[in-house]
């Protein structure tokens, strides 16, 4: 086979694919009855085409064909087109021994605007593949991609001036291409963001950033922040004000820890039947350990307490958790 070895995502979608009309050609000129459809951009068809030409299946071995359509399906997105194309440009076609011809062959791709191309030359130049490191080009290419707002370019030029690698260490420019690519895939991203907490009041405005967005992570990290008086003056009643944020968009952790704190007083007066009223929320949601702490502060409860919790929790149900 010319592809040594095909993402693991390509094996598994190969069921798919052999059910398509792709995988069930068997000579050229069934084959070609494809083409159509694949030039009004059917990716998958496209996709199929490919593994098709790549391998010479049904029609005689053609690998620059085979990447005319990887590129094809590439450029809407399909990435394990993207890594087929890796695969053929370096590791089949040139081999590590010239895979700067590989690159010469990429290069017009991405110099004409193709920004997953330019993502990938990127990851080439970044990690060092077949002995070429180059962080210079690797944050070029990045660039590139990611003023074309492709997420992951963004992603990897923020992790770029994080490091300082093949640019000045600049912990303001990797929030902004951070935040900008986490707004594409919000909550997966912001641990990329965990690093920049000790740089001087970085961290605070990240997780705010992303709160305003709707992350119910960053509200937690927030009020975990508070609580612990992590990078910042410890306040309990902050943390009961980000805890809050968090468990009225029905977050399990955040309505136990504010249960806990209503126990022991942290940002108020202890007050039993609001954390009743807490347990019993997150408990509602499957959580067994806020059951237990439910029914023991249920045993230690007058009962008048019993029954203004019981209220409280109706309450709050009547308001889907919101202003509890």
């Amino acid at each position: 086979s010319l592809l040594l070895k095909l993402p693991s995502k390509v094996s598994r979608n190969l069921g798919a694919i052999q059910d398509s009309d792709a995988a069930r050609a068997t000579d050229i000129a069934e084959l070609n009855k494809l083409i159509p459809a694949a030039e009004h951009g059917d990716q998958w068809i496209q996709f199929g085409l490919g593994v098709r030409y790549a391998d010479g299946q049904g029609t005689p071995q053609d690998i620059f064909t085979a990447a005319k359509w990887y590129t094809l399906s590439a450029i809407q997105g399909e990435p394990d087109s993207l890594k087929a194309l890796y695969s053929i440009f370096v590791k089949e076609i040139y081999g590590p021994q010239n895979v700067q011809a590989a690159f010469k062959r990429m290069t017009p791709a991405a110099e004409q605007g193709n920004a997953l191309i330019q993502n990938l030359m990127g990851d080439i130049y970044r990690r060092g593949a077949f002995e070429v490191h180059d962080h210079k080009l690797a944050f070029k290419w990045y660039g590139r991609a990611a003023k074309q707002d492709l997420a992951s370019a963004q992603i990897n030029l923020g992790r770029m001036y994080e490091r300082g690698e093949g640019v000045a260490q600049d912990y303001g420019a990797a929030l902004k291409w951070y935040t900008l690519g986490a707004r594409q895939n919000l909550d997966s991203n912001l641990n990329r963001m965990r690093k920049l907490k000790d740089s001087a009041g970085v961290s605070l405005a990240v997780w705010k950033f992303f709160s305003a967005l709707g992350s119910v992570d960053a509200k937690i990290n927030i009020g975990t922040m508070y609580f612990t008086g992590d990078g910042v003056f410890q306040n309990y009643k902050r943390a009961r004000r980000w805890y809050k944020l968090a468990a009225e968009q029905k977050n399990v952790r955040a309505q136990k820890k504010l249960g806990e704190m209503y126990i022991y007083g942290l940002g108020s007066r202890k007050n039993y039947p609001l954390a009743f009223m807490w347990y019993d929320v997150a408990a509602s949601q499957g959580s067994t350990e806020a059951m237990k702490f439910r029914d023991r502060i249920a045993k230690k409860l007058t009962p008048a307490q019993l029954m203004e919790s019981q209220n409280l929790v109706r309450e709050c149900r009547r308001k889907q958790d919101k202003g509890c």
